[in-house]
Order: C-alpha cells, then structure tokens, then sequence
C-alpha cells in the first residue's frame, strides 16, 4: 500500500514537518564511509550524536512529535513504552564523551553527504573521527516492527564544524609507565645483557 500524506498536506510538506537540522554535536561512532551491521542487522551508514544536556534539542523533538503523530494520531493513542531518540548519555557515563550528555543516533541506508565548513566534500575518513563536532540534517520517522514501536532519525547530511579531540579508546601513555630512574643502572640487574647471569665455570 502506497503511503499517503495526511489530508490537505502533500508528501513533500509532510516530510518537512519531519524535518529538521541538529545544533553543533560531538561525533561518536561514525560510520560515514563504510556502512555496518550491528547485531544480524542490515548494514547501514550512520553515526551517534552527543550534545551537552545545556543544549536546546527542540527542533529535533518537533520531528520526532510530529512523526509519532503521523502514524497514531494525538498523543493520548500513543503506544505505552514509545521508544523515543533521546538517551540519557550518563547510562554509558564509562564511555568517553558521554557523561552529562544527550545522545541520539541516526543511520541511513544510502550514504549521506559529508563537507566540512566550507562545504567541501570530505573524503578522507580520517578528516572525520569519532571526537570531532559536526552538525546534521535529519528525517525523523515512527516504526513498529516486531512489537517495537518507536521514533527514530533518518541520517540525511552531515556538516563537520571544527576539530576536537579524537574519542581513541587507547589509554595515555602516562597511564600506562612510571618514570624510570635515569642513573647508571642498566636495568638488567647486574646480568650480562641476554636475561642470564654469566657462568663462571664454578656452578656459583
């Protein structure tokens, strides 16, 4: 069955009531370039946006509103347990980035568009890395699949802003070593060089 807008709408500014741009997020778990499948999934495209709990997600929430009452009506015949876009950031506080964050996560079967801040097209995946601040055009859309009712966002173009620090997962080398003494001990604990004490010949 074909889709149809609601009455006195046509498609396209249906759509538009779904639309929407993102402010300014941090990128997490981008996959721009390659698409992946997580868990027996179709492979996709996507990323995971977070944004400052300080930041104003209104824009986003009309979307996500107005795609939950396309598909069933006023908000009182709303499914019980909607899943809804907008995750709490400290449930994965251990993550880098996520503490007294908003997350929301976007894909898209087609590969969205990616430039940087002169609207140039960004080819090299390692100009556009988990950490750096981006921002992004989205389609939010209602699904029920499986007993699972909910909202979600379609990833339409992304947009990187500025540079941040890379979200590596790799500890700090000062994590990981203590200072050395710098004195004259070699380190081998009076051996001769190979990990073995030398043989005198006495079996002492």
């Amino acid at each position: 069955m074909t889709a149809t807008a609601p009455a006195g709408k046509t498609k396209d500014s249906a759509i538009a009531t779904k639309r929407c741009m993102t402010p300014e997020f941090r990128v997490s778990f981008p996959s721009m370039f390659k698409p992946k499948a997580f868990e027996g999934q179709e492979a996709k495209f996507g990323l995971t946006m977070l944004f400052p709990k300080t930041t104003d997600l209104k824009e986003l929430k009309r979307a996500a509103f107005n795609a939950a009452v396309e598909k069933w009506g006023t908000k009182d015949k709303w499914p019980k347990n909607l899943r809804l876009p907008f995750r709490d950031g400290n449930e994965k506080a251990d993550m880098e980035g996520y503490k007294d964050t908003t997350f929301v996560s976007a894909t898209s079967k087609q590969q969205p568009g990616l430039v940087n801040k002169a609207v140039e097209e960004i080819i090299s995946e390692a100009e556009f890395y988990p950490g750096c601040y981006a921002r992004a055009t989205l389609i939010a859309f209602a699904y029920d699949q499986k007993g699972n009712k909910g909202v979600s966002f379609s990833l339409q173009n992304v947009q990187k802003i500025r540079d941040g620090k890379s979200f590596s997962g790799r500890r700090k080398a000062s994590d990981e070593f203590d200072a050395v003494d710098s004195g004259d001990d070699d380190g081998l604990g009076g051996m001769d060089g190979t990990g073995m004490e030398e043989d005198d010949g006495l079996g002492m």
